[in-house]
């Protein structure tokens, strides 16, 4: 079986995932990469039965990933059947206020972003500037100026070749530098390898709806050391939301809710795009199925999705057994919880297959329902896993722990992760995201334009007979097509862009997503460049009383450097492939 890719996917699989050799030359096609994956992945049904078919097993796995039907997250199709065999993205590391802890764990930090992962970190407990070091009489630098180091360290990486490394800094909102915090990536350039979010608690929301004081909490002490207006730092967040896209928002008490495993500790950080929480030293092992491939003509084919949604908690599952962990910590934790994320990609193109417009009422309701039948068959695969595996082994520390609770094989099933390059291979929009345009340049692998067109439109507009190099052009120098009146009303209509779109009806989509997902959702939440700090407040709020577990924000054109572009300007999008 050969994969269908498109001229952009196959640059993208030479240059980051397939096997090369001593001069840099692929030895490898797509197709041998998929069959690597699947084989290296399915060796771990050995591990529960030698009676296994594992030469099956790796079959179903090449057909899910030739068909682009589900892809990995990229260490696993990076990694899989070669040296490293690190398969996770997602990795929290703590960070602990003394400098030999700090330094030990700037370390690990290496390891992994040499391995491929991104890491996630909490500096809350780091006892803020100015403050006392009882071991030398000096003072201390705080926590920004740590996060200083760790981002050259990951300067200094080049993760073996395939992608930069990704760090998310998060900092409680009762930190007494939570100040100088928000506006520590103000100037562009600063803490460039960092994402950025503060952690925001209930407390804290009750107060700026209430319009009331608020306190900052020595972590070093526990004392209150300064009373702030609740307001005024809100407006301090938003301002610098509003000027280029940082920090985000992580509502720590919504992660908290849905911790699986509380008596293992808080969860405090996530990783670098903010849709997985996780414990200190825990990794996840994320992959998307591609809704463009679960259709069968203008309807969702279900029947295929839950086959499908079941053969990928198998491959997850088995990712868990087969991953080489940089630490023995992480390898500890991880396999003691053994969560697992099943998101989805393609999910606008899916809409415009339907014909239903992104941002309205049916869209909403097409997401939580499509969310809430992989939810429902990624439990029913998890707990059909347990039965013949054994549930996760920390299981008696769960929240399952308990008279008819479900007997899962992984502690968390679900996560909607973005799908930077992993959508490029796909051949879809990138996660639940909105097209970003019909057309438009995306700025990946070290500088090079990669040209994206949206298919459906290019097929709608010839099956019209309306196709024309001279139309694609102009479309491919606008942002929205809406101005062009050579565009038939209907088609104008349903392919809607980002920018086009309310940040409310992005939130709400969110919303939609979150509902049914046991960890997170990745989202950016759009705004045009004339987009007022109201704007950006209200979108805070509307997300925080929606229950989404966190927000990222983009004002159009905030930054000199983007991701995807219309000629040189473009909307936020991370590439970490999560």
């Amino acid at each position: 079986m050969k994969a269908e890719l498109s001229r952009n996917a196959r640059i993208v699989l030479e240059r980051r995932y397939l096997k090369k050799d001593a001069e840099g030359r692929p030895v490898e096609s797509p197709e041998d990469m998929f069959w690597r994956v699947a084989r290296n992945v399915a060796e771990a049904d050995k591990l529960y039965s030698k009676r296994a078919d594992v030469g099956k097993t790796a079959e179903q796995f090449y057909a899910l990933l030739a068909n682009l039907e589900f892809l990995p997250n990229s260490p696993t199709l990076m990694n899989a059947g070669r040296t490293l065999q690190q398969l996770s993205a997602c990795f929290v590391l703590p960070v602990e206020d003394s400098i030999e802890a700090m330094f030990d764990i700037l370390k690990y930090t290496a390891l992994i972003h040499q391995s491929g992962g991104g890491t996630g970190f909490a500096f809350s407990r780091v006892r803020p500037q100015g403050d006392l070091v009882s071991s030398s009489g000096g003072k201390a630098s705080g926590p920004i100026s740590f996060m200083r180091v760790f981002d050259q360290t990951t300067e200094a990486i080049n993760q073996g070749g395939f992608r930069r490394g990704a760090n998310m800094a998060i900092l409680r909102v009762d930190h007494p530098d939570i100040f100088e915090f928000i506006e520590a990536k103000n100037t562009e350039g600063q803490l460039r390898n960092f994402n950025i979010s503060v952690g925001v608690t209930n407390a804290f929301m009750r107060a700026v709806e209430r319009g009331q004081p608020f306190w900052l909490v020595s972590p070093r002490t526990a004392r209150r050391v300064r009373r702030v207006a609740a307001r005024k730092l809100f407006e301090t967040l938003v301002d610098s939301a509003w000027h280029n896209g940082e920090p985000g928002v992580v509502f720590l008490d919504n992660l908290n809710a849905t911790n699986p495993t509380p008596s293992l500790g808080p969860i405090e950080a996530t990783n670098p795009c903010a849709e997985q929480p996780l414990l200190p030293f825990e990794s996840c092992n994320l992959g998307s199925i591609n809704l463009t491939r679960m259709l069968d003509g203008r309807l969702i084919d279900y029947e295929k999705l839950a086959a499908t949604v079941a053969t990928a908690i198998h491959f997850l599952d088995n990712v868990v057994d087969m991953s080489r962990f940089p630490l023995p910590q992480i390898e500890a934790l991880t396999r003691g919880n053994r969560k697992i994320g099943l998101g989805v990609m393609g999910f606008a193109d899916l809409l415009i297959r339907l014909g239903v417009r992104y941002d309205t009422d049916e869209a909403l309701r097409v997401a939580e329902e499509l969310m809430r039948f992989i939810s429902v068959e990624a439990n029913r695969a998890s707990l059909a896993l347990a039965e013949k595996r054994g549930v996760f082994p920390n299981f008696k520390k769960s929240i399952y722990n308990r008279p008819g609770g479900p007997r899962y094989r992984n502690a968390t099933r679900t996560t909607v992760a973005p799908t930077g390059t992993l959508s490029i291979i796909a051949g879809c929009s990138s996660g639940i995201e909105p097209l970003f345009a019909v057309s438009y340049v995306r700025n990946v692998l070290d500088g090079e334009k990669l040209p994206e067109v949206q298919p459906d439109f290019a097929a709608m507009l010839k099956q019209r007979g309306l196709y024309s190099a001279k139309l694609m052009a102009r479309v491919a120098e606008s942002r929205a097509i809406r101005g062009i009146a050579e565009i038939p009303q209907d088609m104008r209509r349903l392919f809607v862009t980002a920018g086009e779109i309310s940040p409310l009806w992005h939130v709400r989509m969110q919303a939609a997503f979150q509902k049914h997902t046991d960890n997170a959702v990745s989202k950016t939440i759009n705004f045009p460049t004339d987009a007022k700090r109201k704007d950006v407040k209200d979108a805070f709020l509307l997300a925080y009383r929606l229950g989404c577990k966190g927000i990222t924000v983009y004002r159009d054109r905030s930054r000199v450097s983007q991701v995807l572009s219309v000629e040189c300007a473009c909307a936020r999008e991370n590439d970490q492939d999560q």
